[in-house]
């Protein structure tokens, strides 16, 4: 065998696995969980506890990315944008990504259970079958609120990593859960509404593929109404201060830009930009209220 064998088997080997996992949506999920956990103390928690608590709530949310892979393998071979993943390439078979799920979702819990809390265990693996079950495998095939109600799992990450550290639920871990929840449809809708189409060849029941454009619109822009207000109750609440405050405004201004936009346009061109930074926004928010828990004006 020649190097350029070895390196073409080694890459076969990981690289269909590690697709499952859907490393930048782990990412994004493991980002919420930390700030949680940073959030939940006055000071610094402790390290050890928050490198344990990302890694079982990181393998989790692995796992059930690749349930999610497994569950939507038939829908993901008709969508331009999902073609390319291992299941329908074939560069895997649902039992191995079953397998592979399964291996992810033990060492979460074992993770999570020995070194942390079985609280956070138990609030995960939930939040877990939440996602890769209930909305995945149901929810996101018989309404047009999949994403509403499906919400709730891709929110849970905060309240996660608060509970790591605190072994309880705090309220204002519950405001960082809404704040997800309700970030959540003008964060996707977008994006449905740019792949209409292959929503539809796909046969899945998205909002704009039932109700058409105007009607997606419309619970974009109120959807994002609803995030700007919300979003300000950290401050109101007292659970942060100024910086948090201006930062909330500003980027919920400009997210309500985007929403008022898309509304007034004639085509759906600024979908995928609104899509793109509602990303930004999540980030910015959540950042700003780490920032504002150490830097007091």
């Amino acid at each position: 065998m020649t190097i350029r064998d070895l390196k073409f088997w080694t890459t076969l080997k990981w690289r269909p696995y590690l697709a499952l996992c859907k490393l930048r949506v782990v990412t994004a999920i493991v980002f919420t969980a930390v700030i949680g956990m940073f959030l939940s103390v006055p000071g610094l928690p402790p390290i050890d506890k928050v490198f344990w608590a990302s890694l079982g709530i990181g393998l989790a949310a692995a796992s059930a990315a690749a349930l999610n892979h497994v569950f939507d393998r038939e829908a993901d071979g008709k969508m331009g944008r999902t073609e390319d993943r291992p299941l329908p390439q074939s560069q895997l078979n649902p039992r191995q990504a079953n397998i592979f799920a399964s291996l992810l979702g033990i060492a979460s819990m074992t993770i999570l259970t020995a070194l942390i809390n079985p609280t956070t265990a138990v609030l995960t693996f939930v939040s877990l079958i939440g996602y890769a079950v209930i909305y995945t495998r149901y929810l996101k095939r018989v309404t047009t609120q999949n994403i509403v109600i499906g919400g709730a799992a891709g929110a849970a990450p905060p309240v996660l990593g608060w509970c790591a550290i605190t072994g309880s639920i705090h309220p204002h871990a519950l405001l960082l859960f809404l704040i997800i929840f309700v970030w959540t449809p003008p964060h996707f809708w977008p994006l449905a509404l740019a792949k209409k189409d292959e929503y539809r060849l796909a046969d899945m029941p998205m909002l704009p593929v039932i109700y058409g454009d105007e009607v997606t619109k419309l619970h974009i822009l109120l959807y994002t109404v609803l995030l700007f207000i919300f979003a300000l109750l950290p401050y109101l609440t007292g659970m942060s201060g100024s910086i948090y405050a201006l930062s909330a405004v500003v980027l919920g201004g400009v997210f309500l830009l985007y929403a008022v936009r898309l509304k007034l346009a004639k085509d759906n061109k600024l979908a995928m930009r609104t899509f793109g930074y509602s990303l930004i926004y999540l980030t910015g928010i959540f950042i700003a209220l780490l920032v504002d828990h150490y830097v007091k004006i």
